[in-house]
């Protein structure tokens, strides 16, 4: 029996990586590097799986929401910024030998036909259990259920078979 798809919720900030930057990368495909929180990290190295679906959300922007649909197309991995000398991203304390942070590889699967506000998701009964919107949540990597995939594909126009990927 194949494993059951799940869902995720994955927070950028629009103008240090964009849905749009996701969909003009090489084969709409990036690398979700940075995460330096370890239930997040723990997330990406045990639980996202290639095929699964992403949520991607505009974070710390006018207003915060969603911007469209990815998947994973590489399970965790080994994030080499760690290791980088002067990197944004380094972590000093990191071993090669045992990587401390991970990161996956993710896939833009479509834009939103109609990008769907922070304010506009609380609004949403379908959505009132969803982590992002439960109170202090700021992880950057979050899951999703599939209702909550299912109610975000309607909010945002884009049709279910479109992300049935």
């Amino acid at each position: 029996m194949a494993p059951r798809r799940q869902y995720w919720l994955l927070k950028s900030e629009p103008d240090a990586f964009s849905f749009d930057d996701l969909l003009a990368a090489p084969k709409r495909t990036t690398c979700w590097d940075g995460v330096r929180n370890y239930q997040a990290r723990n997330t990406m190295r045990d639980d996202m799986k290639v095929g699964d679906g992403v949520v991607y959300y505009h974070s710390n922007a006018k207003p915060p929401g969603v911007a469209g649909f990815a998947k994973v197309v590489r399970e965790g991995y080994p994030d080499p910024t760690q290791f980088e000398k002067g990197h944004a991203h380094e972590d000093p304390k990191a071993d090669l030998a045992d990587p401390r942070w991970m990161m996956v590889d993710i896939q833009a699967v479509q834009a939103a036909e109609r990008f769907v506000s922070l304010d506009e998701l609380r609004g949403v009964k379908a959505l009132e259990g969803m982590a992002l919107l439960q109170r202090g949540q700021r992880l950057s990597v979050q899951p999703v259920s599939a209702a909550e995939w299912k109610a975000l594909a309607r909010l945002t126009g884009v049709p279910q078979a479109a992300l049935s990927v």
